[in-house]
C-alpha cells in the first residue's frame, strides 16, 4: 500500500494536481497509441498492421533434433501469408525462444515473452514437461496459450485452463488406434511398452490399456529423458522387452529415444515388431540419428498420422507446404517437422481471421471456443475445439516406414480419450484460394 503524505492524506490541492496528472497521462498514452497504429480495444502485442505472438522451443538440447525444424517451418507458413498482405492488414510476427526442453529454463523464457516482449500470445509451446510448467500462469494472465505442441491430453481443461488449447492428436487417442491396430494384425503376440516417464507415457499406457488386453502385456518399461544422454541409453530397457519375449514393441518416445531403441535392439540381434508413436517416427530425423550405416533399421516401423505424409506431394496441402519452404525455410529439411509447423501456422491464421479485426485476447479465445471445432485444413481429422473441449486432432490414419518415407494406409479413425472408435470418411478440403 502507498505511503501517504502528511497525517491526513493529500489534501485537496494536491488531488487537484493528481487530476491535472492524470489527465495529461491519459492524453499522452492516446497520442501515444495513435502514433503507434494501436487501437483501445487490441491488447498488447497487436498494432493496426502488426502481431507479434511467442514461443518456446528446442533449439538445443536432447529434443532439438527434428522438433527445433517446427518454428522455422512455422515462422515460413506466416513470412508466406505476411506476403500476401497479412491477416486483416496485419503482419505476423513470432518471436521464438530456445528453452533446450528444459522445464527449468521454460517459465523464465515464456516469462520474457509475456512481461518485456509484450507477445500477444504464445503459439506452439513444444514439449509436455517444459509446457506445464506455464500453463497456470500463461491462464492467470489471460494469455492465449494455443496449439501446445505436445499431445498430453492435459491441454484439455477448459475450466481451468480456459486460454489454453491443444492441437495434435493426444496420446491417449493415438495410443488407442495403435492399439487397436496390434489387437487386430497380431493378435495372441506378447507386447512390450517403451515409454517417456512423463504424461507423455501415462496418456499412452491409458490409450493401450483400452485396447491390448492384459494379459498380452509382458513388461512396461520408462526411461526418463536423462536415460537419453546416458552411456546405455535405452539398452535396459530394451533388453528387459526382448528377455521377457516380446515379439511386439510399443514405442511413446521422441525420435532420439526411437532411436536409441532400434540401436540397442540391432546390437543384441532383437527384431520384433516396433510401433512407434507419430512424435518419434520421423524417417529423416531418426534416420539421421541412426547414421547412414543403420538407417535400414527403421524400415518395417508401424506408426500412425494426423497430417498428410510430406513425402505425397500429390497432396495440394504438401505441394503448397513445399513451394512455402523452398522459398522462406530453404536451409532446413523438407520433412513431417515442416509438415507439422506449417499446419500449426495454417491454424493460427484461421483464428486470426475468424476473429476479425479488431482482435483481442479474448475475441481470439472466443472465435475458437464457438467456431475452432468447424476449421478444415491440412488435418486428416476434424478438430475437437468447443467452449467444453480444448483438445486439438481427434484421431488418426496407421502408416508404415520404409526406405525412410512414411505412408498412410487404410481407413481413418476417430475416437475421444475413452469410448468407441469409428471410421471418418469426411475429406480433406484443398488450401483457400487467397493462398
Amino acid at each position: 500500500m502507498r505511503k501517504r503524505s502528511g497525517r491526513f492524506g493529500w489534501g485537496f490541492r494536491s488531488l487537484a494536481l493528481v487530476g491535472v496528472a492524470v489527465l495529461l497521462a491519459a492524453v499522452g498514452t492516446s497520442s501515444a497509441l495513435a502514433s503507434s497504429g494501436r487501437s483501445r480495444a487490441e491488447d498488447p502485442g497487436v498494432t493496426s498492421n502488426s502481431i507479434l505472438i511467442g514461443s518456446h522451443q528446442p533449439l538445443t538440447g536432447i529434443a532439438a533434433p527434428g522438433y527445433s525444424e517446427i518454428a522455422p517451418a512455422e515462422n515460413a507458413f506466416y513470412q508466406y501469408v505476411n506476403s500476401k498482405g497479412g491477416v486483416n492488414g496485419r503482419k505476423i510476427t513470432f518471436k521464438y525462444v530456445d528453452d533446450a526442453y528444459n522445464p527449468a529454463q521454460t517459465p523464465t523464457v515464456v516469462r520474457q515473452l509475456v512481461l518485456q516482449d509484450n507477445v500477444f500470445a504464445i503459439v506452439s509451446g513444444l514439449g509436455t514437461p517444459t509446457h506445464e510448467t506455464v500453463v497456470p500462469y500463461l491462464n492467470s494472465n489471460k494469455v492465449p496459450d494455443l496449439f501446445v505442441a505436445s499431445g498430453c491430453d492435459c491441454w484439455n481443461n477448459p475450466s481451468k485452463a480456459p486460454y489454453t488449447f491443444g492441437y495434435q492428436t493426444d496420446y491417449t487417442i493415438e495410443a488407442k488406434i495403435l492399439g487397436m491396430y496390434i489387437t487386430k494384425n497380431f493378435k495372441g503376440q506378447k507386447v512390450a511398452y517403451i515409454y517417456q516417464n512423463d504424461d507423455v507415457g501415462q496418456g499412452a499406457l491409458q490409450g493401450l490399456a483400452q485396447e491390448i488386453p492384459k494379459a498380452s502385456v509382458v513388461t512396461k518399461q520408462p526411461y526418463s529423458v536423462n536415460d537419453l544422454t546416458s552411456a546405455a541409453g535405452l539398452s535396459n530397457q530394451v533388453a528387459a522387452a526382448k528377455n521377457a519375449g516380446a515379439q511386439v514393441v510399443v514405442l511413446f518416445t521422441v525420435n532420439f529415444g526411437t532411436a536409441s531403441v532400434l540401436k540397442a535392439a540391432a546390437q543384441i540381434g532383437y527384431h520384433p515388431q516396433f510401433v512407434v508413436s507419430s512424435i518419434g517416427s520421423d524417417p529423416p530425423i531418426v534416420g539421421g540419428l541412426l547414421g547412414s550405416a543403420n538407417a535400414s533399421l527403421e524400415n518395417g516401423v508401424i506408426t500412425d498420422g494426423y497430417l498428410p505424409s510430406e513425402d505425397n506431394l500429390s497432396n495440394q496441402w504438401v505441394a503448397l507446404f513445399k513451394q512455402i519452404h523452398d522459398q522462406y525455410d530453404a536451409s532446413e529439411p523438407f520433412d513431417g517437422n515442416t509438415v507439422y509447423g506449417m499446419s500449426a501456422g495454417y491454424l493460427f491464421v484461421q483464428a486470426l481471421e475468424g476473429a476479425g479485426k479488431n482482435l483481442t485476447r479474448q475475441s481470439l479465445v472466443n472465435v475458437l471456443n464457438s467456431k475452432g471445432g468447424s476449421y478444415k485444413g491440412p488435418g486428416l481429422v476434424p478438430l475437437a475445439f468447443s467452449s467444453s473441449n480444448h483438445g486439438g486432432y481427434t484421431g488418426a490414419q496407421i502408416a508404415m516406414v520404409n526406405n525412410g518415407q512414411v505412408t498412410l494406409t487404410g481407413p481413418i479413425y476417430t475416437t475421444h480419450d475413452t469410448g468407441s472408435i469409428s471410421t471418418y470418411s469426411g475429406t480433406q478440403p484443398p488450401p483457400p484460394s487467397h493462398f
